[in-house]
C-alpha cells in the first residue's frame, strides 16, 4: 500500500509553518511501524516559486529551501528504505515553472537555441492562436510582449508546456530521472501524464453541447469544450515508451505509475503500452469519479478489471491533493465502509494523508487561501483537502512548533481527529485501519488474489470474493441503515469494520449490523 505525503502539510521540523523533509522523516515510525504502509509517495518538493505550490519547478535537480536540502531528501530516502519502505517522488512531465533557466532563455528571443524548448506560436486575429483552455481556466495561451508571440500552458500562465517533440527537451527531462534514480528514490508518480502530447495541427476543440456529459466535479470554463485536441494525442505513447525504457536501465524494481485523468478505459488502459513498455500502471481515478452506491460501484470496479491487459495490475485510491476530502465525500458513518473498499479490491490502494483519521474538508477564508485555482470558491479551491496533518489535540495539532503559524487553517475536527486520541481509542478510524493493513499483509488472498463479484451483492450489498491458491476470503459491505443477513457460505469473521473483536463463524447466514463491512475467511 502506497501512502501520499503531501510535503507542506504533513510535519514542520523548523516552526515555519511550512512543512518539509525532516519533518516528513521524523514521521517514518508512524507510516512504517504504526500504521504500516509499504511505500510512500512524496508530493513536490523541488526549487519552485511556489505559484501551484511545487507544481511549478524552476530546478528539477534541488530541494527548494523550504523543505531542507538535497541531503535532507536522501536522508529521508535511506531513513525509509532502512525501514522498509519505498518512495516514489513526482516527475513533473508536462511543465515547468516561467522563472525555470531553460524557460528563462526560451523567451529571451526567437532565435534563442532554448525558444524550441517550449511552444510558440503567432496569434490569431489579435489573440491566442486557439480557442484551448487552461484547466485552471482562461486561455491555455499567454502573450509575451518582448517577442510577440504566445506561449502555451496546461495549467497556470507561470506553468509554460515543455515542447515534447524536441529531442533535446526529451533527452534533458530522462536526464531529471536518472538523477532522482540515482540518488535512490524507486519511481516516479508521473505528473499530467496524458497532457504532454498535443495535436500538431493545433486545431480548436469543439464547444460542447448542453447535454454532453461532464466530468465527475465542476471545472469551471474548462467544461465548455469537448477536449478532442488539447492531450492524448497518439505521439504521447511513444514518450512513455521511451521513458520505461531508461528506468528500466536501473533493474526492476523501479515503478511509474502515471497521473491519467482519462475515463475511457480502454484509452486509460492503453497507457500500460501493448507489451507493458510504458507505464507499470496509469493511475485509476474511476472510484473517486463514481457515485457512492452500490450498483454504481460494482459496475466501476468490474469495468476497471475487465479493461487491464491480462499480467496487468491496477490501483485504487479514494483521495488525494485535488480532491474534496473523502471523509466529506461519501455519507456520514461511510469512512469505515471506503476504508475496507480500499483495501480489499485487487490491485494497489494509495491512502492519502489523514483519510486514515477521517479528515474533513477545512474551509479555508478567502484571505487565506494558498490555491491559485479557485482561490475562496469551494468547488474549485483545493486547500481545504491540503491542511495540516492532525497529529495531537492543541491549537497546533502536532504539526508545527506552538508559536509557528501554519502555511493553512488547522482543522476544526483536530481536538478529536487526531492520531495520538485516535490510537489510544480501540475503535477509532486509525486503527481500523492499523487493523485492515495488517490483515492484509497476512492474506494472499486480498494481497493477490482474484477477484469475483459475489450473487449476495444487492442493490444496498456490495460483496465479492478474493482467492488464491490457498485462501479464499469473502468481502461484504453493507450500505444500508438496516441490518442484514446474507448466505456466503461457512467461515468465520476475520474483520468487522465495526466491531475490533468480531470473529464469530459463519454457518447458515451472514449477519451484519447498519453500515458494517466484514471479511469472512474460507480456509
Amino acid at each position: 500500500m502506497f501512502y501520499q505525503v503531501y510535503p507542506l502539510s504533513f510535519k514542520d521540523s523548523d516552526g515555519d509553518g511550512y512543512g518539509d523533509l525532516p519533518g516528513v522523516t521524523s514521521k517514518l515510525d508512524y507510516l512504517s511501524n504504526v500504521l504500516g504502509v509499504d511505500a510512500l509517495w512524496v508530493s513536490p518538493f523541488y526549487s519552485s516559486p511556489m505559484t501551484d505550490w511545487g507544481y511549478d519547478i524552476s530546478d528539477h535537480r534541488d530541494v527548494d529551501p523550504l523543505f531542507g536540502t538535497l541531503v535532507d531528501a536522501r536522508t529521508l530516502i535511506d531513513e525509509a528504505h532502512q525501514r522498509g519502505l519505498r518512495v516514489i517522488v513526482d516527475y513533473v512531465m508536462n511543465h515547468t515553472s516561467n522563472l525555470h533557466p531553460w524557460f528563462v532563455e526560451s523567451r529571451s528571443s526567437r532565435d534563442n537555441p532554448k525558444r524550441d524548448w517550449y511552444v510558440w506560436r503567432d496569434g490569431r486575429d489579435g489573440g491566442p492562436p486557439n480557442n484551448w483552455v487552461s484547466v485552471f481556466s482562461g486561455p491555455a495561451w499567454s502573450e509575451d510582449e518582448e517577442t510577440g508571440q504566445w506561449y502555451r500552458h496546461t495549467y497556470l500562465p507561470t506553468q509554460p508546456d515543455l515542447n515534447w517533440r524536441n529531442p533535446e527537451v526529451v533527452e534533458a527531462m530522462m536526464d531529471v530521472g536518472r538523477f532522482w534514480l540515482e540518488l535512490g528514490v524507486d519511481g516516479f508518480r508521473v505528473d499530467a501524464a496524458h497532457q504532454m502530447m498535443k495535436d500538431p495541427k493545433e486545431r480548436d476543440n469543439p464547444p460542447a453541447p448542453p447535454d454532453y456529459p461532464r466530468p465527475y466535479k465542476d471545472m469551471g470554463e474548462y467544461d465548455r469544450f469537448i477536449h478532442l485536441y488539447d492531450f492524448g494525442h497518439p505521439d504521447v505513447h511513444e514518450i512513455h515508451r521511451s521513458f520505461r525504457k531508461m528506468v528500466d536501465t536501473y533493474g526492476d524494481d523501479p515503478l511509474t505509475i502515471g497521473e491519467i485523468h482519462i475515463f475511457d478505459l480502454p484509452e486509460w488502459a492503453s497507457y500500460y503500452g501493448e507489451s507493458f513498455d510504458q507505464l507499470h500502471m496509469p493511475f485509476n481515478f474511476q472510484l473517486m469519479a463514481t457515485e457512492w452506491s452500490v450498483p454504481a460501484l460494482r459496475a466501476t470496479i468490474e469495468s476497471v478489471l475487465w479493461n487491464v491487459p491480462v499480467g496487468g495490475w491496477t490501483n485504487w485510491t479514494l483521495g488525494n491533493h485535488d480532491e474534496l476530502r473523502l471523509a466529506s465525500r461519501v455519507p456520514p458513518g461511510h469512512e469505515r465502509l471506503a476504508a475496507l473498499l480500499l483495501l480489499s479490491l485487487r490491485g494497489t490502494p494509495f491512502l492519502y494523508y489523514g483519510d486514515e483519521l477521517g479528515m474533513r474538508q477545512t474551509f479555508v477564508p478567502s484571505e487565506q487561501s494558498r490555491d491559485p485555482w479557485g482561490g475562496n470558491v469551494e468547488w474549485l479551491s483545493r486547500d481545504g483537502a491540503r491542511t495540516p496533518m492532525q497529529w495531537e489535540p492543541g491549537p497546533r495539532a502536532g504539526f508545527t512548533s506552538p508559536d509557528g503559524e501554519p502555511w493553512l487553517p488547522i482543522g476544526p475536527d483536530h481536538e478529536t481527529l487526531n492520531v495520538q486520541t485516535e490510537l489510544d481509542d480501540p475503535s477509532s478510524l486509525l486503527n481500523l485501519y492499523r487493523r485492515l493493513l495488517a490483515l492484509r499483509r497476512e492474506s494472499m488472498a486480498l494481497r493477490v488474489g482474484s477477484f469475483l463479484s459475489h450473487p449476495a451483492s444487492s442493490e444496498t450489498v456490495l460483496a465479492y470474493r478474493r482467492e488464491s491458491d490457498t485462501e479464499t476470503v469473502t468481502v461484504v459491505l453493507n450500505f444500508a441503515f438496516e441490518g442484514q443477513t446474507l448466505s456466503v457460505g461457512s467461515g468465520k469473521v476475520v474483520f468487522s469494520t465495526l466491531d475490533p473483536e468480531r470473529a464469530d463463524p459463519v454457518k447458515n447466514g451472514l449477519e451484519l449490523a447498519p453500515l458494517e463491512g466484514v471479511v469472512v475467511a474460507h480456509r
